[in-house]
């Protein structure tokens, strides 16, 4: 995480070899090792691969995405009321505070919140239908890349905070596609002023 080796292939691996840490040191199965492809920028291979869980996610551009080898597909649930929401929470306090601010203003709007503690199993769950959305603030690009894959591949969207673009660390959003503006209207209106940390 975080270091860097130039090649001269226009082929970058982006590995986060531990994903979930505070998970793994507690014994907690909601952990991951997330390997995305990009070429020339673009993301085009993720793998997900949850060892506890004995899950594999695996998505290749034009290929579609699978779980240990079955083909899988977002969600198609349309209204937030009914949806289940996952985030997430970065390690610094008042970044917590701020993010658990959110949360509370969104609570109210949807089915239900969960906070799994691994960003690339939630994405590979948003991918499966497991989640309906995921959002997070302050994820890397290691965090994302694999991820990002597999919920285009299964049929979901993966943008930042405006819809239009890539997913950024100021924001994530992923959800089923039918679920996209209605989550992006509901999280626009829960948040708050971000700290500056």
């Amino acid at each position: 995480e975080g270091t860097s080796t130039e090649g001269t292939s226009g082929v970058k691996w982006v590995i986060d070899p531990l994903d979930g840490t505070t998970n793994y040191l507690y014994g907690n199965p909601q952990w991951s090792v997330s390997v995305g492809v990009e070429i020339n920028g673009v993301p085009v291979v993720g793998v997900v691969e949850a060892p506890t869980l004995r899950e594999t996610f695996v998505a290749t551009s034009g290929r579609g995405a699978t779980r240990d080898g079955v083909s899988i597909s977002t969600s198609s649930c349309a209204d937030p009321a009914m949806a289940l929401v996952a985030s997430g929470f970065g390690y610094a306090s008042t970044r917590r505070a701020w993010q658990g601010g959110v949360v509370a203003n969104i609570a109210a709007h949807v089915r239900d919140i969960r906070r799994g503690g691994s960003a690339a199993l939630d994405l590979a769950y948003v991918a499966c239908g497991r989640l309906d959305a995921y959002y997070e603030t302050g994820l890397n690009p290691w965090d994302m890349s694999a991820g990002i894959v597999l919920v285009r591949e299964a049929g979901g969207i993966v943008t930042d905070r405006a819809g239009t673009g890539e997913p950024t660390p100021a924001m994530c959003i992923a959800a089923g596609s039918n679920l996209k503006a209605s989550l992006r209207s509901l999280l626009d209106a829960a948040h708050p002023p971000e700290p500056l940390i």
